[in-house]
């Protein structure tokens, strides 16, 4: 990855808990900073079509990005292999099948200071709509970091 994908990426992933259910005419500006940054990264033309520029990148739609982002976030909370300030949050609370659904409580941690006044919505439910919202053989208790990434990765790009 070179330094104008990293640059643009980490952009992109920061607080990706607040881009999730984004009205649409945000979610296109920042699909638009993207697309350029790949066609930027990739030396295509603008008039290109972006699936394809984005699909040889490896890189997801903002969209399916934040979904990914964050349930990678959980799958590594339920796992124990986040910080313990977001691991002691989320727990499950059924298993049905061998797929696993969460749970996460309210941490007053979220939403504090200046990004306090970008919080349009309350993002108590956020985890577990996320998480619950997978397809079960993506909830596989036992699934490896991985093979969760791996999985959810080849799941979003086809959607």
């Amino acid at each position: 990855m070179n330094s104008a994908e990293a640059f643009v990426i980490s952009r992109l992933d920061y607080c990706n808990a607040l881009c999730y259910g984004i009205i649409d005419e945000r979610t296109r500006y920042l699909q638009s900073v993207q697309n350029a940054a790949a066609w930027l990264v990739m030396g295509t033309r603008r008039c290109d079509h972006i699936s394809p520029v984005l699909r040889q990148l490896q890189w997801l739609p903002v969209r399916q990005r934040v979904m990914f982002k964050t349930a990678i976030l959980i799958h590594r909370s339920l796992s124990g292999n986040a910080p313990g300030y977001l691991a002691d949050d989320c727990r499950l609370v059924a298993d049905d099948c061998g797929s696993c659904t969460a749970f996460c409580r309210h941490s007053n941690t979220c939403c504090q200071s200046d990004a306090q006044q970008f919080c349009r919505q309350d993002l108590r439910p956020l985890p577990p709509q996320v998480w619950n919202s997978l397809l079960p053989h993506l909830r596989l208790c036992g699934l490896s970091y991985g093979q969760f990434r791996r999985l959810l990765k080849t799941f979003l790009f086809g959607q």
